[in-house]
């Protein structure tokens, strides 16, 4: 019975707090950019507002635009409920790194036939360039797991979790490095700075935005909630499997309870980073990011050359 509540705290906890924070995002970069800025709960207001409003859909548009941001949505809670959060206990069929990233390919893959279904050009050079991104930033992802692989002698999240836990400091420089490499395919993957400017439509910029500008009313209130989903999903691999400090090795409500607690306050970290990074630095050229991501593959690579 415990087993069940915990799968559906997990269930719940993904696109529940993954607004809030995207909305602490917006916040912190507006306070650093000394203005004043939405409420950190403008996210969930805006979610609500569009499901809620009518929808226009083109009529060249196919039976992927009508699917697909449900589909989109509905990835981001299993790969949600399929990586370890806050507890290593529960073992899923679906927490296998593979399984993950190509959950999360199937995602991308639906995403950029709904940014080409209607013929428009902004989403179909917004597929090429979310094609282009998301084919190179996956080696890194994957090449970013292996030292973990490594250390634990399995591919499940979970094992991981409790390996790297266990044997924390005696692989601390691979594991530094690994996470590194995993920090840029986190921001291709999740389209934030240097790749993509998410606070814009402006059409030199965007790559989401291009893909997602036929949507309206409650496609656009799922395709936005995913973004969010998919964000909280890669803040949480990126603190839970480098830095397992805090998770829960049992189901005993004590440890539960920690483990959630020490999520919310890595994950919080993540964003604070995230927000001081796209205060700070421009977007770059999009001839420019295949060299961001190669240096990423390169760390992964002398993370995995220590391991060896």
């Amino acid at each position: 019975m415990q087993d069940y509540i915990i799968y559906a705290v997990q269930v719940v906890l993904v696109p529940v707090m993954s607004p809030l924070l995207v909305g602490i995002i917006n916040k912190l970069k507006a306070k650093i950019q000394r203005r004043q800025g939405p409420s950190i709960f403008q996210q969930y207001r805006n979610i609500w507002k569009l499901l809620h409003k009518d929808e226009v859909i083109s009529s060249d548009a196919s039976w992927i635009t009508r699917v697909a941001p449900y589909l989109i949505f509905a990835v981001t809670v299993v790969v949600g409920i399929s990586i370890p959060l806050f507890s290593s206990a529960l073992t899923l069929p679906t927490g296998e790194i593979l399984t993950v990233v190509y959950l999360l390919a199937i995602g991308t893959f639906f995403m950029a036939l709904l940014g080409m279904d209607a013929g428009g050009a902004f989403g179909g050079f917004g597929s090429s360039r979310e094609v282009t991104v998301s084919a190179l930033a996956e080696g890194v992802l994957i090449f970013s797991f292996l030292p973990l692989v490594l250390i634990a002698g399995s591919t499940n999240l979970s094992n991981i979790v409790q390996t790297v836990a266990a044997n924390y400091s005696y692989s601390i420089a691979p594991i530094i490095l690994a996470f590194s490499g995993f920090m840029v395919a986190l921001l291709a993957e999740t389209k934030r700075f240097p790749f993509d400017n998410p606070d814009t439509h402006l059409e030199l910029t965007m790559i989401h935005e291009a893909m997602i500008i036929e949507c309206s009313g409650k496609r656009l209130a799922m395709m936005e909630w995913a973004a969010a989903n998919k964000l909280f999903i890669f803040s949480a691999l990126a603190v839970t499997m480098f830095f397992p400090i805090g998770v829960a090795a049992d189901l005993s409500t004590v440890s539960i309870i920690v483990g959630i607690v020490s999520l919310l306050v890595k994950v919080l970290l993540v964003g604070v980073f995230i927000a001081i990074l796209e205060s700070t630095i421009a977007k770059f050229r999009i001839f420019k990011l295949p060299d961001l991501l190669l240096t990423a593959f390169i760390i992964n690579i002398v993370a995995l050359g220590l391991m060896l």
